[in-house]
């Protein structure tokens, strides 16, 4: 597979907790936050997979729903 190439730029602090946590782990930075990058893309996937399924649902009025909530004395 081919790989590419980005500047990332870290704060000091973060630079410094990756550097640590690579020679650690024996894994690489690139590897870390492509790993990162993966989890986080994965998350807005399943994200975006929950919208779609959600979509024909009925929206909630919030000022409707928490008066609803107070008039059964949940609030």
């Amino acid at each position: 597979m081919t790989t590419k190439r980005a500047t990332v730029y870290f704060e000091p602090d973060i630079h410094r907790a990756l550097r640590l946590k690579a020679a650690s782990s024996e894994k690489s930075i690139s590897d870390m936050v492509n790993d990162a990058v993966k989890v986080a893309l994965s998350e807005d996937a399943e994200d975006l997979e929950a919208f779609e399924a959600r979509k024909r649902e009925p929206n909630l009025d919030f000022e409707h729903f928490v008066k609803a909530l107070k008039r059964r004395g949940k609030l």
